[in-house]
């Protein structure tokens, strides 16, 4: 769809994930990666880290702003932080997989506009799910990236 801000949306998240230095030693990733890493820490913008789920990245509702002036266009972009341990400990791991999102918030509540114009986004939801497996314990949070923008 021609006009959507999500591509610039998504660009900003990762360009503030990756340049963030409170997020060193966690895997800053722009969707779904191919990967041989063993890192226990994830930030994957646009992915929800299932690689068995549907890989719906975001999506977008819009309408005219005006007659002729513009098109307004609401998004949800979705954001995995996600904290493995080799351990049981599902409290350290909840404690940091809340820690990688946070940072998210931070950026948002110090730059709504994430440095775009015409556009503003904040956290809309969360979620959180926690998992043992035989490779130890695994949070993930989901935040939901919701704004909206004019183009």
């Amino acid at each position: 769809m021609a006009g959507s801000r999500v591509p610039d949306v998504i660009d900003a998240l990762v360009a503030l994930g990756q340049a963030d230095s409170e997020l060193s030693g966690v895997v800053v990733s722009d969707g779904p990666e191919v990967t041989e890493t063993s890192a226990s820490d994830w930030l994957i913008v646009g992915f929800d880290g299932d690689p068995s789920g549907d890989f719906q990245a975001a999506q977008t509702v819009g309408g005219w702003a005006g007659l002729g002036t513009g098109r307004e266009e609401q998004f949800q972009i979705t954001v995995a932080a996600i904290a493995s341990r080799g351990d049981t400990d599902v409290r350290a791991a909840r404690t940091r997989v809340y820690e990688i999102g946070a940072r998210v918030e931070e950026w948002l509540r110090a730059d709504p506009r994430l440095g775009l114009e015409s556009l503003e986004a904040a956290i809309e939801a969360s979620q959180l799910t926690q998992d043992q497996t035989d490779q130890g314990v695994q949070a993930v949070l989901l935040l939901t990236v919701a704004g909206r923008a004019f183009t």
